[in-house]
């Protein structure tokens, strides 16, 4: 099939969760589909990576920029005088619309696919079927910053987002041939408030030979890591907890023991938290070496996240790379795993902090956990399975078009 996709990022280099997917998908799909690939970016020196996606991944690759920074006084006043929430704002291009509709004249496509719901505004009325793949619930993610972390002086604004993103995501779910969670409880929640929605899985994998596998899990020096991009607010949120509440109760307990915030964009005040024990490495968004040897080094992965959505690939990547997880159930939903066989739930960081040192001293549990968790990250998060699913999903909407 011919297939025209829309993505807010470029999916290259593999940094965030969402670029990650995408490559990984594009990378199997181009075997079976010829691919255009629209994408938003950010800073000229992006436009580089085109010729590789073009010979390793689409046919045809055209991109258009949205602003640097997100906060800029021009989205926020356009916000404020417009239904459209912020999200949508700062990540709408005129120009990607617009040659979205010149091409569609032009390119005799059979579909169309748009990555999250902020990539629909730019798609123009059509006959074409479109899927539209949301990696995680907007609205839900954004309610939980607001209701958690935001300043209090300014959550009655921004629930005022909240409710806009809220409507426009469900709307732009309607707008959809075919709608795309990347886990059951996404699946769920969609129908929960949007009971007629065509909903189906495709979930998220992880490229194993891309992981370096560990073969000892026995250490003087342990090290307990926490991995994320950072322009995802629930991984600061994360990161904190564990240096503030977690981290300090396994220091006492085992001798040596050091925290490792690893990842891009970090703001500077975890910048500023690094001290002899707690290593902050910001990383450039290109720099995958040192995600495979922070995952390789490290002794324990802990995931305290609270908040909703995101993609879990931090989990797959540890899984990968045999490196033992200790995880809120927040951190590992949508990926079936259970508790004590592939990863070690703890919600309470009290209960994280005794289970991560339980498994700091006792490499045997260690070796079991992670060996358990490969074989099952083996089994079930293949990329190459995934796209095919995908690749079926688009063949049931061949020929499909709209009166």
């Amino acid at each position: 099939m011919k297939i025209l996709m829309f993505t807010p990022y470029l999916p290259y280099p593999d940094s965030s969760g969402g670029q990650i997917r995408t490559q990984n998908l594009l990378k199997h799909l181009r075997k079976k589909h010829d691919i255009t690939l629209f994408s938003l970016i950010k800073y000229p020196k992006e436009e580089q990576y085109i010729p590789i996606l073009e010979k390793n991944f689409c046919k045809k690759v055209r991109v258009f920029y949205r602003p640097e920074k997100p906060w800029m006084i021009q989205s926020i006043l356009r916000t404020g005088f417009s239904s459209s929430p912020f999200l949508v704002v700062r990540n709408f291009s005129q120009q990607a619309k617009k040659a979205v509709e010149e091409e569609l004249k032009t390119g005799d496509y059979d579909l169309i696919h748009a990555e999250t719901f902020y990539s629909m505004p730019h798609i123009p009325k059509t006959n074409l079927p479109v899927v539209l793949v949301d990696q995680t619930i907007e609205y839900k993610v954004y309610d939980h910053y607001v209701r958690n972390t935001a300043p209090f002086f300014i959550r009655p604004l921004l629930f005022i987002d909240v409710a806009k993103l809220k409507y426009w995501e469900r709307y732009y779910w309607r707008e959809a041939d075919k709608v795309i969670a990347v886990s059951q409880k996404d699946k769920d929640e969609m129908l929960g408030v949007e009971p007629s929605l065509d909903v189906d899985i495709v979930g998220n994998g992880v490229n194993l030979d891309l992981f370096q596998k560990k073969t000892s899990w026995s250490s003087k020096s342990p090290v307990v890591m926490f991995m994320g991009n950072f322009n995802w607010l629930q991984n600061t949120e994360a990161a904190e907890l564990l240096i503030d509440k977690i981290f300090p109760i396994i220091k006492e307990a085992v001798s040596g023991a050091k925290l490792h915030i690893v990842g891009q964009h970090q703001p500077e005040s975890l910048g500023r938290r690094a001290s002899a024990d707690i290593i902050i490495s910001n990383l450039a968004e290109d720099d995958i070496d040192s995600i495979v040897k922070a995952n390789y080094e490290a002794s324990v992965s802990a995931s305290p996240l609270r908040g909703p959505g995101g993609t879990r690939l931090k989990v797959l990547a540890a899984m990968a790379s045999k490196l033992p997880i200790v995880s809120t159930g927040v951190g590992v939903t949508g990926l079936g795993v259970q508790s004590g066989r592939e990863v070690i739930i703890a919600d309470d960081h009290k209960v994280m902090a005794k289970a991560i040192i339980d498994l700091l001293k006792n490499p045997s549990h260690s070796e079991k956990l992670a060996k358990e968790a490969y074989n099952f990250v083996l089994e079930n998060y293949d990329y190459a399975k995934i796209a095919e699913k995908l690749s079926q999903i688009y063949l049931s909407l061949d020929g499909k078009k709209h009166e």
